[in-house]
Order: C-alpha cells, then structure tokens, then sequence
C-alpha cells in the first residue's frame, strides 16, 4: 500500500511539476563513465588502494612472524615473559585493524582521496548541466543516477548528450555505458579489503557458529 501511494505521489508531482515548468532529466553516472578524466581518477584511485593494502598486508606478515617466533620460543620463557611477547603481539594485531580502518573506513584516507579527485570533475559535470538548463529553459533537472526513483521517463526530457556536448563529448553514434560506473567506487566501513587478521577472526566465527547447538522450536500444541 505505501509502495503504490509513493508511486502515485511521484507520478502526481512530476504531472504538476511538468504542467507548471519545463523540466528534464540526465544520467550523471553515463556522463561521468564518458569522460577520460573520470577514468584517469579511477586508474590513480586503484593503484593507490592496491599500495595501501600492500602496504596493510605486510604489516600483517610481520604481526605473523612474531607469532612464529613466539611458538618456536615459548618453551624457553618465563610466565611473564609469555604475558609481554603476548600482550606485544595484542597491540600489533589493533594496529593493523585500525590503520585499516583509517586508511579504507568510512571518512577515511580512501574516501578523502577519491573526493579530491572526483569532485573537479563533478563540478565540471555541474557547470555543463547548469548551461544546459540555461539554454533550453529548464527550471528544474533530475538525475537518474541520483536517489529519486524514476518510475517513467520519456526521452524527449532527456538531455544526458545534450550535457555531453557542452563537454565536448558527443559523438555520431548513440554513446553506450561505460565499464564501470561512476558509482562504483563506495566507502563502506563493513566492507574493508581483507587482510589475514580478518581472515582468521572469520573462521574463529565459523568454528564459534558450528559449536552452538541449533535452537529447538517450540510446539505448537
């Protein structure tokens, strides 16, 4: 029932929209994929992920060296011995994970990359959009990539390679997407590039899941 009102509520303000001022739409994702400085950020962004996680994985290695020295010598040390190396192995283990979350976490050093680099080329997209508008009297456009959902869209309010032009990315042939969208890249916390570390937390979970014995229903009757 909330799904049909939203649906009707959507339809009744592009009407009324429509009937009052001239509007339009476009696709800035298909604009971003289009445009070569969009795919040179995209280039410089991957390569600098994969440093930063080289980076992440070796410190892993070295947190997994110290825990071999530790097996191989731990029936030479004292009790307290034990509890330093231990406790030193602890600490180098959080320092992997938080480095990791500050590096490819929400807000993190990634997230702040990726805007220093894709934002310019937002702007630019803006600028264009804006002439557009300008130029063929639109009061207001949408975005088909954005979180407005676009239930109907007739092409004649489409100005996607109208926008591409000002950009000076027409061509004769209809433009297709690109490989990758411009959406592709998302800073999401609970998706962190895996380490070793996480690995093992991973199958500790498993293992945890398949001791607990299954929950028994409750009858009915």
């Amino acid at each position: 029932m909330k799904k049909f009102l939203f649906i009707f509520l959507a339809g009744f303000f592009l009407t009324t929209v429509s009937q009052a001022q001239k509007f339009g739409y476009i696709d800035s994702n298909f604009i971003l994929s289009k445009m070569p400085a969009y795919a040179k950020a995209q280039v410089e962004l991957d390569k600098q992920s994969a440093a930063w996680q080289k980076e992440i994985e070796g410190m892993h290695q070295a947190v997994e060296k110290m825990k071999e020295d530790y097996k191989a010598e731990e029936v030479l040390l004292t009790e307290e011995m034990k509890k330093k190396r231990q406790a030193e192995i602890s600490r180098k283990e959080n320092e992997v994970r938080e480095y990791q979350r500050k590096v490819f976490g929400f807000e993190g050093m990634m997230f702040k990359r990726r805007q220093d680099l894709i934002r310019p080329i937002q702007d630019e997209v803006f600028t264009a959009v804006e002439k557009v508008a300008k130029a063929k009297g639109l009061q207001t456009v949408f975005d088909k990539s954005g979180d407005l959902i676009m239930i109907y869209t007739n092409p004649v309010h489409d100005y996607t390679e109208y926008v591409l032009e000002e950009l000076g990315l027409a061509t004769d042939k209809q433009n297709v997407p690109g490989k990758q969208p411009a959406d592709a890249l998302v800073d999401d916390p609970d998706s962190l590039p895996e380490t070793g570390i996480q690995n093992e937390e991973n199958q500790t979970q498993q293992q945890d899941k398949r001791k607990t014995p299954p929950t028994k229903k409750k009858s009915n009757n």
